[in-house]
């Protein structure tokens, strides 16, 4: 049997293990394996919500284990560390338990169709501190814990009877792309939150100071002006402190050191500046950019060997009609790379021709939290290119979300998840306390 090994549980990696599991796998055509290094799977762009306290992420986390048997592929936990491009081995590392004890073994997995789906990480460019003072939302466990850090600091910060110090209750975001300017607005509300439940002895406003640092001359660089303009003067409504064309020289343990030399105090930071893939795979002698991203062809297979793919924010895929562009590292290109493989990789099977992948660009949405959301719409969506903001926006948002379930578990799973959370959210606290 043709076995496809899929590597990386993101959005795309699980979309793609549950679709060709449910045709190929259900139907014995193929052997599908995804192979993950967590146990479960949250998604990606709601991250910052974990990290707010807004997004509770036991209820909202998928187990691996769950979807591999309701979807007919199997999943094997482990960290993919090594390559074997001749025998056609995926070597992956012992796997570890928190305690330290070994759960498996080194072991490897065959494969006869290869896909990375491994993702990205924060790009710390080579600042000094980042690693020891800054938290990367790259992780549900760094989000967990930076929420944790904010709980304690305000539990802190009340039950002390001296004055606060300059960095306390202050907490910088350093890049303002789509996930610093969503924290820093999902912050805002969250921390107003957590006062409420008896934190009296903390003035929101004169104590609470919230710092979003952008090297860039303005905030969302990567966006069209007209979505930055506007989500800075929002941000700036909510008194979110929005320094541009500052560039972070040094993150100290309760500071931020400006190349301008100025510091700005911070109990908490947070790393959202820039993007890089994983350094392994620039080890595995497929062809990688500076940014170790996996070069493919329009066929998404890699240029040094055909029978690897790669897809998401791990490969740097040729923009067609775009000369000289890439596919932009966002969800909806995941998600359209995913459901592109399904049907190619079925007609590979057939002994047919690959097709190109062709992106079509949607647009952009960043949301504000509760207070709004702005963007564009764009492509054969609207059929043109069309500004959207306020609770329509907000809406199109939250379908994003909604399409990414409906791909894992289908419509009637969705819709019923959908309402058993709005009627729980009834009942709890609007901001996780722990």
């Amino acid at each position: 049997m043709h076995q496809i090994v899929i590597v990386g549980g993101g959005a795309g990696g699980l979309e793609l293990a549950t679709r060709l599991g449910d045709t190929l796998g259900r139907t014995g055509r193929a052997g599908i394996t995804l192979i993950e290094k967590a146990r479960t799977h949250f998604w990606k762009p709601h991250l910052h919500e974990i990290a707010a306290g807004s997004m509770d992420l036991d209820v909202h986390a998928l187990d691996y284990l769950a979807q591999s048997h309701w979807h007919h592929f199997r999943f094997r936990i482990g960290e993919m560390v090594g390559l074997d491009r001749e025998q056609r081995l995926v070597h992956l590392a012992p796997y570890h338990d928190d305690e330290g004890t070994i759960v498996t073994e080194a072991r490897s997995f065959h494969y006869d169709t290869l896909v990375l789906a491994v993702g990205s990480n924060t790009n710390d460019f080579g600042t000094p501190g980042v690693a020891e003072n800054a938290i990367a939302l790259e992780t549900t466990e760094e989000a967990d814990r930076f929420h944790r850090r904010l709980v304690n600091a305000f539990l802190r910060a009340h039950a002390q009877t001296t004055p606060l110090r300059p960095e306390q209750l202050q907490v910088a975001i350093v890049g303002a792309g789509a996930t610093g300017v969503e924290l820093a607005a999902e912050l805002h509300n969250a921390t107003r939150d957590l006062v409420s439940y008896n934190l009296d002895r903390i003035e929101p406003d004169k104590d609470i100071r919230l710092h979003l640092i952008e090297a860039s001359p303005r905030i969302l660089p990567a966006l069209p002006e007209r979505i930055s303009d506007s989500a800075h003067r929002m941000l700036a409504q909510l008194k979110v402190q929005v320094h541009t064309g500052a560039r972070v020289a040094e993150v100290l343990p309760q500071a931020v050191r400006l190349a301008s030399g100025a510091i700005i105090p911070a109990e908490l930071v947070v790393w959202a500046a820039g993007v890089k893939a994983p350094a392994f795979l620039s080890e595995l002698g497929l062809e990688t950019n500076a940014i170790n991203q996996l070069v493919v062809t329009a066929t998404l297979q890699t240029t040094r060997d055909e029978r690897i793919f790669a897809l998401g924010d791990c490969a740097a895929a040729p923009w067609l009609g775009h000369e000289g562009k890439w596919v932009p590292p966002r969800a909806q290109a995941a998600h359209q790379q995913s459901s592109h493989l399904v049907r190619e990789l079925a007609r590979q099977l057939q002994g047919k021709p690959l097709r190109p992948f062709h992106y079509r660009d949607f647009g952009s949405l960043v949301s504000l939290g509760e207070y709004s959301t702005v963007g564009n719409l764009m492509g054969n969506f609207v059929g043109g290119n069309m500004w959207v903001e306020g609770l329509f926006a907000r809406w199109m948002y939250v379908s994003l979300y909604k399409m990414h379930q409906m791909a894992l578990h289908g419509f009637w799973k969705m819709a019923l998840n959908t309402v058993a959370r709005f009627i729980s959210r009834r009942t709890e606290p609007h901001v996780k306390l722990h």
